[in-house]
Order: structure tokens, then sequence, then C-alpha cells
């Protein structure tokens, strides 16, 4: 990816934490000979070495998973809020742009086995029940309805490399307080994130 230098965020605890917020992301690989991409939840997780793994799961109808060969290198994208911003809030003339954050995330590919694949759909299930009035456990769901594991794929992928990119108006220190109040106006909620990310980023 793309990123120039004052774009960049090198904070590795920041960056994953951001991952996990922003778990549903995109996994790419070359299928069939294009490229293919599938969008899925990919939780950020440590294997038996305390190495930062992803773990997922797609249809054994997607023929995505064909392609996935022993050290194959796949990328995972994660997208985060993003805003329009005009340069009518700018002190001086310029082009409008747009400002957002995005995380790619390289690393090598393998099929998990079923049991492995059981233990990460526990651990996947757990985290988003948290939040329900009436929360649901895999370990209560009937043998028939855990038949569908036998139509999924399970894999980890090993992490390489992570490259982040956070566009908050960093070249534009001086118009900061101008963009956050017109962001905050729009009152959309992608701009109201945004914005908040802007201020966090000032501290």
């Amino acid at each position: 990816m793309y990123t120039p230098s004052h774009y960049k965020n090198k904070g590795l605890t920041e960056v994953k934490e951001f991952i996990k917020q922003n778990s549903f992301g995109i996994l790419v690989n070359q299928t069939n000979g294009k490229p293919w991409a599938t969008h899925i939840p990919l939780e950020l997780d440590l294997d038996q070495e305390g190495k930062d793994i992803l773990v997922g799961h797609i249809s054994k109808a997607n023929p995505q998973w064909k392609a996935f060969k022993v050290d194959e290198e796949v990328l995972t994208i994660f997208n985060g809020p993003h805003s329009y911003v005009s340069s009518s809030w700018y002190k001086e003339e310029e082009v409008p742009t747009w400002n957002y954050i995005a995380v790619h995330v390289y690393g090598k590919i393998k099929i998990l086995e079923e049991a492995a694949v059981l233990a990460s759909l526990h651990k996947l299930v757990d985290k988003y029940e948290k939040e329900s009035s009436d929360p649901i456990s895999i370990n209560n769901l009937s043998k028939n309805t855990m038949k569908q594991i036998k139509g999924i794929v399970g894999f980890q992928i090993s992490i390489t490399d992570i490259q982040a990119t956070y566009k908050l108006s960093q070249t534009r220190q001086q118009d900061h307080p101008k963009i956050l109040e017109e962001l905050q106006k729009t009152n959309k909620p992608g701009s109201l994130a945004i914005a908040s990310c802007m201020k966090h980023m000032k501290k």
C-alpha cells in the first residue's frame, strides 16, 4: 500500500487494536488467474509460539479456498472511518481531499483442521455475543446445527507485514480547528469518527 511517510502509523499496539475493533476485513488472493476478495471476520490472535496470526473461515462453496497453498502470501484489508475534507476549510487555496484509516496485513495462509476451526468459532461467537441481551453459546447448539461446520474452511494467516495509513490532515496542522469544526457540523458517522481520530492524534 502506498503511504506517504507523514501518514504512516508505526505504533504497532495501536494498529493491532484497530484491527481488533475493525475485524470485518477483506481477504485477497489469486483465484482462477485473477484477484479474488471475500468480506469476512478476520480475528487477530496468537499462535502457539506467541506470534501474531489472523484466523477466519469461508464457505466451501467459495472457490477462493481452493487456491490456498501452503506458505502462499495473501493480503487482508481492514477499513476504518473515512470522510471528505473540503479545501474551503483551509486558510490557503488547495484541492479537496479525503481523510481515512486503512490497514493492510500480509501473511502466509494455511488451512486448519476441523478441531482448530471449531475452537476459532467458539472464540468468535463468544467475543460478539458478549454485547447481546440474550447471548448464545456454541456449546448449546444442536448437533444438527453444528453439522454446518462441514460446509466451511477454516484458515490461519501467519503475519509477515502490517502497513497502516492514518491520513488525518497531518500536513495541515494550522487548519485542524476549522476542519474539526466542519466535520462535526456534518453529523455524519464517518466524519464524526474522523474528527475524533484527529483529536486523539493531537494529544
